[in-house]
């Protein structure tokens, strides 16, 4: 009944209020009669009460519930528990103030499932898309330890620092990659449009054309004959790569490893893979969650299946009785600088501080290092365009400057 309870409509109502002024506007509701009390309430006398259509309501309208909406939802939930607030009090306030309709019925799934007597560590693992196992262990912990306000504060930081990280690397991907497709657009546009005025101007010369020139020309027609099966091309190989990631694991792992090595980019990529071990750890360690337990989480949050095996194999050798800066050197991924932080930490019984300075450091390096590629690939970029436009131009007016040299 408490779930129906709080299930509303959007109402859109024209009235008169007390100064005989015509309103309007849009209220939620249960229902048109609940509405017009409201509205009496509130001094106005309602004259037209209708229910807004959900197809095209944004209210109605379920978008999908990402990282960021996650992140958000623990630090309200955090901020809630420690002003006292209780836990399905809390689900309520922010169920009906969100405007995703994905989180709201999220919220509201998670609320009675608590309700019904469920902990809510219980309640988050029925949705393991949106909270995963490292989720689910911090939250187990701060329920054990009472502490569930400040691991869901944690976890929230943990979120958006990661989210960031990741943001930023797209962000230094999309650049070079949109102004690579849009030099392959322009390029294709001045081979099938324009090279073919220059063609018909060149056939009436009656003399060989410069070999750059005729190249460029045979490229033309190559482009006009077969751009279709160039279009169809580039989209199936696109497709393919994208399926192929997504449905073969062998084929995703080995896209993982030659990430790592690619110049520039695997530098950044290995980076962003070592703060985001260094964060998670800590994260997991200052919760109060064993070491082994904590590795066992941090292997699926690296972010690429080279680190998640290696964590794995450093995993079972914590469990054997090996220290944690010792089995990091033997998989020969971490640098030294972050070993000896670790080694430093576990002499010192503060892993967590620790391996959160690491992880601030290797953020940073990450910020500072896609920020160094924007620099270095922006007149890289300009140089390919200029190269390729500007070849195009010579070839086609190079048959021109010979003419006027032999005139």
């Amino acid at each position: 009944m408490a779930e129906k309870a709080i299930k509303l409509s959007t109402f859109s109502w024209e009235g008169v209020d007390k100064r005989g002024s015509k309103v309007k506007g849009e209220s939620q509701a249960t229902n048109p009669t609940m509405l017009r009390a409201e509205l009496r309430r509130q001094g106005i006398a309602a004259k037209k009460v209708v229910k807004k259509s959900t197809l095209f309501s944004s209210a109605g309208k379920k978008k999908k519930v990402t990282t960021a909406d996650i992140a958000v939802f623990s630090r309200q939930l955090a901020t809630m528990l420690d002003a006292g607030v209780p836990l399905v009090q809390a689900f309520d306030i922010i169920g009906r103030g969100h405007e995703n309709a994905g989180v709201q019925d999220l919220v509201m799934k998670i609320k009675t499932d608590v309700e019904g007597g469920a902990s809510l560590v219980e309640a988050l693992s029925k949705h393991p898309y949106h909270f995963d196992e490292l989720f689910c262990n911090l939250v187990q912990a701060g329920e054990q330890a009472g502490v569930l306000d400040t691991l869901l504060d944690k976890i929230a930081t943990y979120k958006e620092k990661t989210e960031s990280i990741k943001k930023k690397i797209k962000k230094a991907l999309f650049y070079p990659t949109a102004v690579i497709v849009v030099a392959f657009v322009v390029t294709a546009i001045l081979l099938i449009y324009v090279v073919p005025q220059f063609e018909d101007l060149f056939s009436g010369f009656g003399a060989d054309l410069p070999a750059f020139t005729q190249m460029v020309v045979n490229l033309s027609e190559f482009f006009q004959s077969y751009w279709w099966a160039m279009l169809f091309g580039a989209v199936g190989v696109i497709v393919a790569f994208v399926q192929g990631k997504r449905r073969s694991q062998k084929f995703a792992h080995l896209l993982d490893r030659i990430a790592l090595k690619l110049p520039i980019v695997g530098v950044i990529l290995n980076k962003a893979a070592q703060a985001r071990f260094a964060r998670t750890l800590s994260t997991m360690f200052a919760a109060g969650v064993p070491l082994v337990d904590a590795l066992q989480s941090v292997s699926g949050a690296t972010g690429n299946v080279v680190y998640q095996e290696a964590t794995l194999k450093m995993k079972d050798d914590v469990s054997s009785g090996q220290q944690l800066q010792s089995v990091m050197r033997q998989s020969n991924l971490f640098p030294n600088m972050m070993v000896q932080m670790v080694a430093i930490g576990e002499e010192s019984g503060a892993l967590d501080d620790m391996l959160a300075k690491v992880a601030d450091f290797y953020e940073e390096e990450v910020d500072n290092a896609i920020d160094s590629l924007s620099s270095l690939l922006e007149p890289l970029i300009m140089a390919i365009l200029g190269v390729l436009v500007g070849g195009l131009v010579i070839a086609m007016y190079l048959p021109i400057f010979k003419m006027g040299q032999v005139v």
